[in-house]
């Protein structure tokens, strides 16, 4: 039934809404939580996120994200069994048309990637080029919000010390661009200011001494 439930909930927008606080409320619940999102239906939120009606697509995004930021112990598991089908369906969203979907999946990643359950999760991401090409990709989006984003987890590629051959030699290749990139990168005035300027200037000198290896070392 529940799976039933969730196939049929934000399908019709007259109900959507209802549904979604239901759904919700259910999450609280580890066990319903990990019978989610092990079921078939949890990959209907993918297309759910996207629906043309706005206040429907941005329901279904609220419990997308309770269902990866709630149990993190339970979404680490679901992780790492699922790791390539759910990577491949997430990567559309960040790659997405739609201003909103972008920005909006790639907070919410930063969110539960970085969180100390999904740290192996967060080690093999950044091992792989394709992730990699679509942080630089958003940090030229022509939204600054999108490009902080993206910067805060684009640095985690750059900084890793155990960074593989093919992520060296694609920032050994773009070093120019993505430092341009940067250098016109910030956050503004306010408190959180200083710590980026630090962690950019960080990210560019470990871009710049990559791309100053000699190629059989890149």
């Amino acid at each position: 039934m529940m799976i039933l439930f969730i196939g049929l909930s934000y399908d019709n927008k007259e109900v959507a809404l209802h549904c979604g606080i239901m759904l919700r409320e259910c999450i609280k619940f580890l066990s319903l939580a990990r019978y989610i999102l092990e079921s078939a239906s949890f990959e209907l939120f993918f297309k759910f996120v996207e629906l043309p009606t706005f206040d429907v697509a941005s329901d279904a995004f609220s419990t997308f994200k309770d269902l990866l930021t709630k149990h993190l112990t339970v979404v680490s598991e679901y992780l790492t069994a699922h790791y390539d089908e759910f990577f491949d369906l997430y990567e559309k969203l960040l790659t997405s048309s739609n201003y909103v979907t972008r920005r909006q999946s790639l907070k919410l990643l930063s969110e539960f990637l970085l969180e100390p359950p999904n740290s192996h999760i967060m080690k093999r991401y950044i091992l792989e080029v394709r992730f990699l090409k679509v942080m630089m990709t958003l940090l030229k989006d022509s939204s600054k919000n999108i490009q902080i984003s993206a910067f805060h987890i684009f640095k985690v590629f750059v900084a890793n010390p155990n960074k593989p051959h093919e992520v060296k030699v694609i920032l050994a290749k773009n070093h120019e661009k993505l430092l341009e990139l940067l250098r016109n990168l910030s956050v503004g005035k306010g408190a959180d200011d200083d710590q980026f300027e630090e962690e950019k200037e960080l990210i560019m000198k470990e871009i710049e001494r990559v791309s100053g290896l000699p190629n059989h070392d890149c």
